[in-house]
């Protein structure tokens, strides 16, 4: 068999396996069944929901499309290479390296797989051990997820900002719209730990800090959770802006207490409270179906004898700038020298490799 043709051969045996995961049959389904939902009387009387229905049919014919694309060139890249004519070697060379990428592209579609995988996200990070160096590695991580949401395209909205009292932030959370936002970022859930030189003490040291980044599916609206109005507790406060400037001169900033749980969530970008309102409660439903889906796995892995603890000595990643330079994923091993350019948001190294470890608890 010559090399162009094995090439093809193998094209169809890759496809062929993501033919058995794609489910075509059950995505065209849910696309109809979402088309009649939007063709339905009224269904624009609810803005939310028929956005965050129009939003999931749009990725999902996305991938439809892409799929049976690939399909239709595979099937004529395979006729092309079964005519044997050398005069078409160049030609069907360049297809299957186009092609090549296009399965890639699906494959790497698999992924995301989990059952949030397609919702946007928010993103919170909270400065832990470390005092003042903690709170500016928090800075720091801030920086990096919004570079990264810039060169992917994405959209990153911080609802709530509290600065540090000497510098940095003791919390920030950013509400981040894009596609299969969560399936990524969910990569990034846990203790990343910071060991430098420290710029805020005379001496210099070398210290470590340790910053937690929390990250929790949004949905437009949970069917999963039903919050009882009298197990919230609703504070209103006045917003402020970046240092501390007041936004407006009303109480429009929102903060929500689920006294079962003691979850508090905050929202104080909008200048209408019912609107800080809405999002802070979207936020809650997701935390609490979040908080509800890994009550139930960790019921499961301790039964299997694989529970653990969380804290802060558990961190997923260390950040080293001395002795030498590198940064390294605890769960994955997957390391780079390169620090300065994860730092700037080049994350789909680590993302793409905490992917493919095969795991789907992106709360360990």
């Amino acid at each position: 068999m010559s090399e162009l043709k094995e090439s093809v051969q193998n094209l169809q045996e890759r496809f062929a396996a993501l033919k058995n995961l794609f489910d075509l049959d059950g995505k065209q389904k849910l696309v109809n069944d979402l088309e009649s939902q939007t063709q339905a009387s009224g269904f624009w009387n609810d803005q939310e929901t028929a956005q965050g229905i129009a939003k999931k049919l749009g990725r999902l014919k996305e991938d439809v499309d892409a799929y049976v694309a690939v399909l239709t060139e595979l099937q004529e890249l395979v006729e092309f290479a079964d005519l044997e004519d050398a005069n078409l070697d160049d030609e069907i060379r360049k297809k299957a390296a186009a092609l090549e990428k296009r399965v890639a592209a699906l494959e790497e579609l698999q992924m995301f797989a989990g059952k949030y995988d397609d919702a946007d996200c928010l993103l919170s990070i909270h400065a832990g051990t470390g005092g003042l160096d903690a709170q500016d590695w928090a800075q720091m991580l801030e920086r990096m997820y919004l570079r990264y949401c810039d060169t992917s395209g994405w959209s990153a909205t911080i609802i709530e900002r509290l600065p540090g009292d000497d510098g940095g932030i003791k919390t920030v959370s950013m509400q981040i719209a894009g596609v299969r936002a969560y399936g990524h970022l969910q990569a990034e859930h846990g203790v990343h730990r910071l060991v430098r030189l420290s710029p805020f003490n005379i001496k210099h040291t070398r210290e470590t800090s340790f910053v937690l980044v929390e990250v929790v599916p949004l949905f437009d609206h949970s069917t999963e959770v039903t919050i009882d109005p009298s197990e919230i507790r609703l504070d209103t406060f006045r917003s402020r802006g970046h240092g501390g400037q007041s936004v407006n001169t009303t109480d429009s900033a929102v903060r929500i207490t689920h006294l079962p749980t003691g979850i508090v969530v905050s929202c104080q970008n909008e200048r209408s409270q019912l609107q800080n309102k809405r999002i802070a409660m979207q936020i809650l439903e997701s935390k609490l179906a979040l908080l509800q889906q890994a009550s139930n796995e960790e019921e499961v892995r301790q039964a299997k004898g694989e529970y653990k603890q969380g804290s802060w000595s558990n961190q997923i990643r260390s950040y080293v700038l001395q002795p030498y330079t590198m940064v390294k994923d605890h769960r994955t091993e997957y390391e780079t020298s390169n620090v300065q350019a994860v730092l700037d948001g080049d994350l789909d190294g680590f993302i793409k490799a905490w992917l493919t470890r095969g795991t789907s608890d992106s709360m360990k």
